[in-house]
This record gives structure tokens, sequence and C-alpha cells, in this order.
């Protein structure tokens, strides 16, 4: 009787456990599927199901970088946004800004709001060709008069500056094929060609405003706004590239060239005087830019001391302690390669003359006088015999005492207002030329 009580608990236990198992057999386990972004997207989603007005007024909450991140989460949604950036309201809210009359706290903000419209602009024409990407974007801005050449008066204007901020953020990260596509797009949207043809084949002084114009554009829009040099170079190669050496050297000038208080070109200051180093060192900066590029990419530099040749006369020829004074923020390679331009065609006269007021500038301005002295023994090695090396020495140390003299009896001829001046130049001329036979005696007897 207990076993077969105990065989009959068994079977109920059996049971039990089978008919558990079976439910659980039976039960519908859940599968896991991967649903593409595609996929997502033809699905019906919350966004989707939303009326245009309403969807309106939450893009209205988002600041612009918020709906530039949003414009990425699908084709649909990026066509909403940019359906959305073409209405009026949008743009008479958003893309109209005051300029002028503004604090530095303002103007931050206001450059700082262009630059997430930048990565607005850029993130939600992601899909599109480059030639419709800048068609739609520069749509948008056509009629601002801020943005325009020769549109807007206002002294303190920072529409450019904003622009360029803009155009920064915008393509940042392209290659240099597409960055090629809005440099002409450019020039056909704003004319640009054709307004810098006008005022580099125009007399220095006259159409100064177009100068001005054409200067703080391509500055503020093209060149400035690059922290990296090689994009700057691309830029600037850009803008040189259709014009002949002497428009180049002209265009050179009006950009990089020093300003006047009242913010005209200073054409004739840099013939009649010598100016500080500041005047001069945005055209050097240029110069280095230019320089920099043909080294990378292996070309000869005749081209560029061509250019240079033709900028040193315009208007006329430069006073010639400013042509040593671009030479020594230049750098000593170009330097060099300027001095030997010369010195090899037997321009000795000019080239000796030149070497004494690089003397005279490295006094001034307080570089090394070390400098110069190698720089000249680097000129000498380029003449092979000794009496030629020779003749080199004798003219540099004539033409010393040709400018000293000239100094001398400049401060000496009358009652001038810069006779005091002179004559401190002088006495800088005398110490540098003191500094510089001692430095140049003392290299010669170390070889000994």
């Amino acid at each position: 009787m207990a076993m077969v009580r105990k065989a009959s608990r068994k079977a109920g236990i059996y049971t039990q456990t089978h008919k558990s198992r079976k439910r659980t057999h039976l039960r519908p386990r859940p599968t896991r599927t991967i649903m593409t972004r595609s996929q997502c997207n033809n699905s019906s989603s919350f966004f989707h199901g939303l009326p245009s007005e309403v969807f309106d007024m939450i893009l209205d909450k988002l600041s612009e970088v918020e709906i530039s991140v949003f414009s990425m989460v699908s084709k649909e949604i990026t066509r909403y946004i940019m359906n959305y950036i073409s209405t009026l309201a949008w743009k008479n809210k958003t893309i109209s800004q005051s300029f002028h009359h503004s604090t530095c706290l303002e103007q931050r903000s206001i450059i700082g709001h262009y630059r997430d419209l930048g990565l607005l602009f850029k993130r939600c024409t992601l899909l599109l060709p480059t030639k419709d990407r800048l068609k739609f974007i520069f749509s948008k801005f056509s009629q601002i008069p801020c943005f325009l050449l020769e549109q807007c008066l206002a002294p303190d204007c920072i529409g450019f500056s904003s622009y360029g901020v803009f155009l920064q953020t915008l393509i940042a990260g392209w290659d240099e094929l597409e960055c090629h596509r809005v440099f002409n797009f450019l020039c056909d949207f704003t004319y640009l060609l054709q307004k810098m043809e006008a005022v580099i084949t125009g007399k220095p002084g006259v159409r100064w405003y177009q100068k001005l114009q054409l200067r703080l554009f391509c500055r503020q829009v093209l060149l400035d706004p690059w922290p990296n040099q090689s994009e700057c170079q691309f830029w600037l190669m850009q803008l040189l590239k259709p014009w002949p050496m002497v428009s180049q050297a002209h265009l050179l000038f009006i950009l990089y060239g020093p300003l006047l208080p009242e913010g005209s070109l200073g054409w004739q200051d840099l013939v009649e005087r010598g100016l500080p180093h500041s005047a001069l060192w945005d055209l050097a900066r240029a110069i280095l830019l230019l320089f920099g590029k043909l080294e990378v990419q292996g070309q000869c530099t005749n081209s560029l001391l061509s250019i240079l040749e033709e900028l040193i006369v315009i208007p006329q020829p430069w006073h010639v302690e400013n042509v040593a004074r671009l030479l020594v923020l230049c750098g000593s390679s170009l330097c060099y390669n300027v001095l030997v331009s010369k010195a090899v065609n037997r321009r000795l006269l000019e080239t000796s003359r030149l070497i004494v007021y690089i003397i005279l500038v490295c006094e001034k301005d307080g570089y090394h006088m070390s400098w110069a002295v190698k720089m000249v023994q680097q000129i000498c090695k380029v003449f092979t015999t000794a009496p030629e090396r020779f003749g080199f020495i004798q003219q540099l140390e004539n033409m010393f005492s040709e400018v000293t003299r000239e100094f001398f009896e400049f401060s000496v001829a009358g009652n001038h207002l810069d006779d005091r001046e002179t004559f401190q130049t002088l006495c800088i001329l005398l110490d540098s030329s003191a500094r510089f036979h001692t430095k140049f005696l003392h290299m010669f007897l170390k070889q000994e």
C-alpha cells in the first residue's frame, strides 16, 4: 500500500513537471530584430504625425546649434528644416542683425551667432551637391547690405567679420576642389574679380573708398578668419592668381599695405619717410605666406622676387629704409634671396646701399647685429674669386661713407622740422656701423 502511494506521488510530480514544461514551451518568445535607419524613417514617428504649425513652434524654441543637430536625424527632418529656414519669418528673426554701434560684448555675441548659423547651414545641406548647397545658402544672405561690397558706409560695421566667420565655419574640412568651387561661386555672386580689376588698374590714391572696401572684404571674409596658415595661403593664392605680376603687387599693397589714421592707404608715406615696423608687418606676413607656398610647391622664387620688385616702386620707388625694414621682417631666407639676386646681376651699388640700411634697421629696431654680419658673409660666398669679394666689401664700405655724408648734409642744410630726426638717425647709423664692424672683425678673427 505504501509502495502504491509512493508511486502515485511520483507520477503526480512527473505530471506537474511535464505540464509546466509544456506551457513554457508553448509560450511565444520575443523575437530580436534590428531596424535600419531607413526603416526607422519610413515608420510613423512622433514628429511625422505633428501638424506643421506645431512642428514650427518646436523649432522656434531651439537654438541654431540644436536645430543643426536635429537636421541630421533623417532626410525627412532635413527637408522640413530646410523649408523652415527658407521662410521669410525665420530670416527676419534670425539673419537680420544690427552690425553697427554695438559694444564689444554685443559684437562677440553677433559673431558667435553667425558661427552657429554656419554650423546650421553646413549640417542641413549635407545631402546636397556642392553647387546646390552654395546656391541655397548664399541666397539667404543676398539682400544684406553689410555683406556686400560698397553697400555699407558705416565705419564700425562688423558685417564682413560676421560673414567671414560664417563662411569659415561652413566650409571647414572641405577639400581643395570644393574650396575652388566656393571661390568661383563667390566671385560670380559678388562680382569680385570685376571690382578687383577696377581698383588695381586705377592710379594710387584714386577710388580710395573702393580700395578700402575690397581690402576689408578680402581680409575679413576670405583671409583673416582662418587660424591655419595653409588655408590663408590657399585664399591669398586664389586672389592673386588671375592677375599679372604688376597687378599682383598692386593687389598685395591694397590688401596689406599701411593704413593712415583716416582709413586710406599710405601710398606716399612709403616714398617720403621711413615707417615703423608695425606699418609694414602685415605686408611682410603676406609675403611670407606666398614665399612659404612657393617653397611647398617646389617652384622657383623668381616670380615672388618679381612681385617684390614691382611692390617697392608703388607708387614710386620707396624710401630705402622701408625696403630694408620689409626685408628684415620677412626673415633670413627671403632677405638673402633678394640680395643675392641683385649681387649676381651686378647691381652692387643697389645691393650695398640696401645692406647699409638693413644694418641701420637692425640697430633701430633692436635686432642682433650678428644676423646682418652672417648675411653679408653668405653674400660674399656668391662671388667666386678673391678680387670680386674684395670689390664687394670695398663697395659696401664706400656706401657706409656715402650714406653717412647724405644724412649729415641733410641735417645741416636748413631749418627743417625733421632735422632733429635726421640727426638722430645719423647718430644711430654711426652706432650701427661701429657695432657691425666690431662683429664682422670678431667673426673674421675667430676663423683665423
